[in-house]
């Protein structure tokens, strides 16, 4: 092969750089905009190129023989040397431009990212950013995302993590529901009412309470509906269904609109989402102007709001 002949199989390279992250050809073509039929013949141009094989294929997975081990991560380093080639230009620039792509969990994206994007948008005319809302993790060196909010209580290694805010969830019920049950003072109350709870996981209905002075509190609760989606056990509380967990900041207008009032409010309810909001991005000597400005933003805004919370489910 000539000295340059690796300038015919750039493309190639990055498109088994996906397949090989993603573990699929369906995924990595979704991700570059082609068929996983087109996706597999450039992997085995590549293949053909270098002489050797890079990943086994069985009807169940791919896995990458050691060359292609070897091959990942000349690719990567690749991929990182060209993507920081396009950023010189940002880097370089003296005002803040192009386009920023974020990623976050729903009922996060929503509620509380959503109106801090639009009030930065109007900040800086000259950005752009493209809203990724996902629960699940995205990897923003696999997937190519500039920034990503990750809902956690220990940030992945690798990563630059920015604290963002604090995550808990409360419990709320209509007044209604309230007027027409039994009180509710301790957490043990809560195993005769009906309790709106995620069921994700089995221990979910597992509600666990702390508060200063008092032993730590643990209840099983039952209840008529269980939903994954923080807005519709809102809305069930709203209707008189229950007692439900909730982010904080997804109650917060139900709450001052009277719809909901808080229940043990004194107490920390302690479920299995909380910890803190992150911003995540892939660590750099330098963070492009557009990016910058924007992590600024969202931790500038955030970082006076106190303590909201969110769930996996959304």
């Amino acid at each position: 092969m000539g000295p340059n002949s690796f300038l015919q199989v750039l493309p190639e390279m990055v498109t088994f750089l996906r397949v090989a992250e993603l573990g699929s050809f369906s995924a990595a073509a979704d991700l570059l905009g082609m068929t996983p039929s087109a996706a597999s013949r450039q992997v085995k141009r590549l293949e053909k190129a270098v002489g050797v094989q890079l990943l086994q294929r069985t009807t169940r997975r791919l896995r990458l023989t050691e060359a292609g081990t070897e091959a990942l991560a000349r690719c990567r380093e690749l991929a990182a040397a060209a993507q920081g080639t396009m950023d010189l230009a940002q880097r370089f620039s003296a005002a803040p431009r192009g386009l920023v792509r974020l990623s976050a969990p729903k009922a996060f994206a929503r509620r509380v990212l959503h109106p801090l994007v639009l009030g930065f948008l109007a900040r800086y005319p000259e950005v752009d950013v493209q809203m990724i809302v996902e629960d699940r993790d995205i990897d923003p060196i696999r997937e190519g995302v500039d920034l990503v909010v990750r809902l956690t209580t220990e940030p992945p290694e690798g990563l630059v993590a920015r604290r963002l805010m604090a995550v808990a969830h409360i419990l709320v019920a209509a007044p209604s529901y309230l007027g027409e049950h039994a009180a509710i003072g301790h957490p043990r109350d809560l195993a005769e009412h009906s309790c709106l709870s995620l069921g994700e996981h089995e221990r979910d209905n597992h509600w666990r309470f702390r508060k200063a002075g008092e032993d730590d509190a643990e209840v099983v609760v039952r209840g008529r509906y269980i939903a994954n989606h923080s807005e519709m056990r809102l809305e069930a509380a709203m209707a008189g269904l229950g007692v439900a967990c909730v982010p904080a900041f997804m109650a917060q207008q139900a709450l001052r609109d009277g719809k909901v009032a808080r229940v043990l409010g004194h107490w920390e309810f302690r479920g299995n989402y909380h910890g803190h909001a992150y911003i995540l991005y892939p660590p750099s000597r330098f963070t492009v102007p557009k990016c910058r400005v924007l992590i600024d933003h969202l931790v500038s805004e955030l970082g006076t709001q106190g303590v909201a919370g969110v769930d996996g489910g959304a």
